[in-house]
């Protein structure tokens, strides 16, 4: 469990070493709720925090060059949250697009998600696919909506899409042929995954493409992470010896 001393964002962007940013980083944003209850606030009020916290973090990710980022923000299992609270993810999500979009074209960001489309409300859904399409000749840091994603669905409906085109009557089903039918399609595998809150496991995130992935836990609550608590992470990254198996 990682727990860092508090340091200004500007002095950790020195130590960073532009040759070796990942390309993709992933982060599960979890501790939304216990910030809230920790002040007495309802969850709404800690979610509404959390998306600042968003807000920060595609910046200097787009500072520091790294190219893809993707946020597990709402994943298959929250459906069996209550109704009250999904009602609102769905509308902070509508805010934080309408809100944003202008700056991230601004940014070169482009928009994208992973995950089933189909269970999202409509109004949601709709304000999704124009924000891809208004930013979609974006060239910068590409920002990936994981939602309403689970791991293991994903992987399911891998095969199932090879077995639909007859894709393994012509070659035998491997790795690659399996990663070619998956969401992320085209995008390279997350180098770094960070997970806020003091929690050690995946949740269902990104289970296949997090294989050799760098795994980065903190104790930071997900509002209260900051810059420099990602450019911890990046410089922890930096820091350790990926071998992907060789010596």
């Amino acid at each position: 469990m990682i727990t860092v001393k508090k340091v200004s964002s500007d002095n950790l962007l020195k130590k960073l070493s532009p040759d070796n940013i990942p390309k993709h980083v992933a982060v599960i944003m979890d501790g939304n709720g216990r910030w809230a209850n920790a002040r007495k606030f309802g969850k709404i009020r800690g979610h509404r925090a959390g998306m600042k916290s968003i807000k920060s973090l595609v910046k200097i990710a787009s500072t520091i060059n790294i190219q893809y980022l993707t946020l597990y923000a709402f994943s298959s299992e929250n459906w069996s949250r209550p109704e009250k609270e999904i009602n609102y993810l769905w509308k902070l999500l509508i805010e934080f697009l309408n809100k944003e979009v202008k700056d991230l074209i601004k940014n070169n960001v482009r928009i994208m998600t992973i995950g089933k489309q189909d269970k999202i409300p409509e109004a949601a859904k709709k304000r999704l696919y124009d924000a891809m399409l208004e930013t979609k000749k974006c060239s910068g840091l590409v920002l990936n909506l994981a939602l309403n994603y689970g791991a293991r669905d994903e992987i399911a409906d891998a095969f199932n899409k090879i077995i639909k085109n007859k894709t393994y009557l012509k070659h035998p089903i491997d790795t690659k042929m399996i990663s070619n039918n998956l969401n992320t399609k085209g995008m390279p595998d997350p180098d770094l995954m960070i997970r806020t809150s003091g929690e050690r496991r995946l949740s269902n995130f990104l289970l296949w493409q997090l294989s050799y992935a760098e795994l980065y836990f903190t104790n930071v609550l997900w509002p209260d992470f900051t810059d420099a608590d990602f450019l911890h992470a990046i410089i922890d990254y930096q820091n350790r010896n990926r071998r992907f198996g060789g010596r």
